[in-house]
């Protein structure tokens, strides 16, 4: 997979694309070839390699042997360098004695699905296509998108043969002498028809992060060194800008394949744990989601005023099993307090005043939205009850069996969802500090009664006893009409441990479940207890590890002090890293880690690269040296675990109020704090 967002290729290891499953060139959610199949002298080559170079790009090696050769050894050597976005180069070297006089094709074809179908396993009728006029191209066209394909480098024009199922460049006659190469050249471009207006593309300016400088694990330097390679590749901007002449507003698509588009939870959670690293990326993302903020009650869209978008595509699509979806999509319940948090967050790490000023005013609608939801709600929670024909569960466990009891039985909406409940508090006690540093303390103190009133009901309603558990209690991962708690341990109690609706009793309770046999897998946090009927470790939500769920729980236990159990969990998702090449899939196997256990398997379908998933290194190197900003006192504190679990660590690059900062501990425990601007003061480690 290579990816410069909006377009990505899909490839076999061989670098043949033959029209199967989900390969292919992509740009904008529309598939732009799926077959790209190279053909020498009337065979296939052989392949021996495959490189990654890059985000955006791969190269296959593979090589063409020929009978009546002196040796057994290849004389022609392939090479395809594939980039996302662009198209590919094929280089053809002799390395052999005799001059080749090489016949070359490659065929091309395009069905121009839309990424939903080919998530689906469909594949649709070939596309006729047509030679340019100028015969250095092809041209496909249908009602909902269109590809063109122009080869030629140098003085080596191909022939073009059109028709109804593909078409073909042939190079007759590449006269290749003893140790002489030529390169041949392909571009591909296209998108939807019509093309989505005010959608947005690829940015034009620098990623809106800092590069850090890491030292200490080389694990963690590894993964936070690859995942921000994949972040640049993830990149979108939206054509929209709060001052013509300002920066662009870029934000961190959902992920490749299926969700390279701003998806409103996934991408603030990006945007969250990058902060350490300067707050333009929260802006940007903060400003896409404000533009798009609903205005209006609208059933198909499931937009209220305030509610936060869960997704834009560039047009409407059937996902299959009647699940239909408007291409500006707000069926999450999460987006929009996760919104408010993300502009809190961002607050503290020292967004400019003029942007946390603007932005205030669509934080207090999202909230507005959040409060009001739950008090239509007859429990007081923030719960989901979707419509026909949109997505069956809400937040981040969505798909159709995210939501099981202790016995395995699918429990169905509406539902008020553990974890949702916190980011609810979370954002409210949050807005209330920003609205009192902004002077408006009537509306400060009337959130942080309505967050102290949540946090009761949820303490009364969410805890179930576990007398042979880890602890005597856990965290119903819901609770259903009439305040039934659905029983049987889940992930998302850790999800809690920083949103400061559990007391510190509470925490300590999460972090026995979180590191027990049940949901510490060894290489990460299972979804659901490996304990419970139905348990299935290559599941999308019963039972796998999610990369960035385990980070988050990971954040949550270093700020609830929890050290020894964070440290628990880091090890085995770092230890997870070094199996994927420090790419992290969106989600892998939750089988257990033993002596000799095989390493962790990737979820068949799973996105890699994916945003959160990518900056989860960005997360835990901040959970892990306890990086708090306030700028309610300007104090900055760092809290980090202590030496002896993850031994030295130290990083350079981060930044705070515009302002380079440096945090290094050393084996001792020391901590040193170096860069803090003007107004700000270091508060140690109290």
């Amino acid at each position: 997979m290579c990816v410069a967002a909006p377009a990505f290729v899909a490839s076999p290891r061989d670098g043949q694309l033959r029209g199967l499953r989900a390969e292919g060139f992509y740009g904008h959610d529309r598939r732009l070839l799926h077959t790209a199949c190279l053909v020498i002298d009337g065979r296939e080559p052989e392949p021996i390699g495959v490189q990654p170079l890059g985000p955006d790009q791969v190269r296959f090696t593979s090589v063409r042997r020929y009978q009546g050769d002196p040796t057994d050894d290849p004389t022609l050597i392939v090479e395809r360098v594939r980039t996302a976005g662009g198209g590919e180069r094929i280089l053809l070297r002799n390395v052999g004695t005799r001059t080749r006089r090489l016949h070359v094709q490659l065929a091309l074809a395009t069905d121009l699905a839309d990424i939903s179908e080919v998530k689906r396993g469909h594949r649709g009728k070939a596309v006729p296509c047509t030679a340019a006029p100028d015969g250095g191209g092809l041209d496909w066209q249908a009602s909902n998108g269109r590809t063109e394909v122009r080869a030629g480098d140098g003085d080596l024009t191909p022939e073009v043969t059109d028709g109804p199922e593909g078409g073909t460049f042939t190079w007759p006659r590449v006269l290749l002498r003893p140790g002489e190469s030529r390169q041949l050249g392909l571009t591909v471009t296209g998108g939807a028809m019509p093309a989505p207006p005010g959608h947005p593309d690829a940015p034009r300016s620098r990623a809106p992060w800092t590069e850090p400088e890491v030292k200490g694990d080389r694990r963690l330097v590894e993964l936070v060194r690859r995942g921000l390679g994949d972040l640049r590749a993830l990149r979108l901007a939206d054509p929209e800008r709060t001052d013509p002449d300002g920066p662009e507003d870029q934000f961190i698509a959902a992920g490749c394949p299926w969700y390279l588009t701003l998806f409103g939870r996934d991408s603030i959670w990006s945007a969250r744990m990058m902060l350490p690293l300067g707050t333009d990326l929260a802006r940007g993302t903060l400003w896409a989601l404000a533009r798009r903020q609903g205005t209006a009650h609208d059933l198909f869209r499931e937009e209220a005023p305030g509610r936060i978008l869960h997704e834009l595509r560039p047009a409407d699509a059937e996902h299959g099993h009647g699940l239909r979806l408007p291409s500006r999509y707000y069926g999450s319940v999460d987006a929009t307090p996760l919104f408010v948090t993300l502009l809190v967050e961002a607050w503290h790490w020292g967004l400019p005043d003029p942007d946390v000023d603007a932005l205030l005013p669509y934080a207090e609608r999202a909230m507005r939205w959040v409060v009001e939801t739950c008090d239509e709600d007859e429990d007081g929670f923030l719960r989901y009850l979707p419509r026909a024909e949109g997505l069956l569960h809400q937040s981040w466990k969505d798909s159709e069996d995210a939501v099981r009891d202790a016995t395995g039985r699918r429990i169905e909406p509406p539902l008020a969802l553990c974890e949702v409940q916190g980011y609810a508090y979370q954002a409210a006690t949050g807005l209330a500090d920003l609205l009192s540093a902004r002077g408006h303390h009537e509306r400060a103190k009337k959130l942080h009664t309505w967050a102290d009133s949540l946090r009761k009901r949820f303490a009364d309603a969410f805890w179930l006893p576990s007398p042979g558990g880890p602890a005597r209690r856990y965290v119903a991962i819901a609770v259903g009409r009439d305040l039934a708690p659905v029983s049987g341990p889940a992930s998302n109690m850790g999800q809690l441990l920083s949103t400061g609706i559990l007391d510190d009793e509470g925490c300590r309770t999460v972090a026995a479940w979180l590191t027990s046999a049940e949901l510490n897998s060894g290489w990460g946090l299972r979804s659901r207890s490996a304990a419970l009927p139905g348990f299935n470790p290559l599941s999308y939500h019963g039972g796998s590890v999610w990369t960035h769920d385990t980070a988050i729980a990971i954040q949550g236990l270093c700020a609830a002090g929890c050290h020894n159990e964070a440290y628990q969990l880091a090890d085995g998702l770092l230890d997870a890293a070094t199996h994927f090449g420090y790419r992290m899939p969106e989600l892998y196997g939750g089988d257990s880690r033993t002596a000799g256990s095989p390493a962790p398997l990737a979820y068949p379908a799973a996105c890699r690269p994916q945003g959160w998933s990518a900056a989860s290194g960005m997360a835990l190197l901040s959970a892990l040296l306890g990086l708090r900003p306030d700028a309610r006192d300007r104090t900055f504190r760092a809290v980090p675990t202590p030496p002896g679990l993850l031994g030295p660590l130290s990083v350079s690059g981060l930044k705070l109020s515009g302002h380079p900062l440096k945090v290094a501990m050393d084996g001792t425990g020391e901590v040193r704090v170096e860069g803090l601007s003007d107004g700000w003061r270091d508060a140690g480690r109290g």
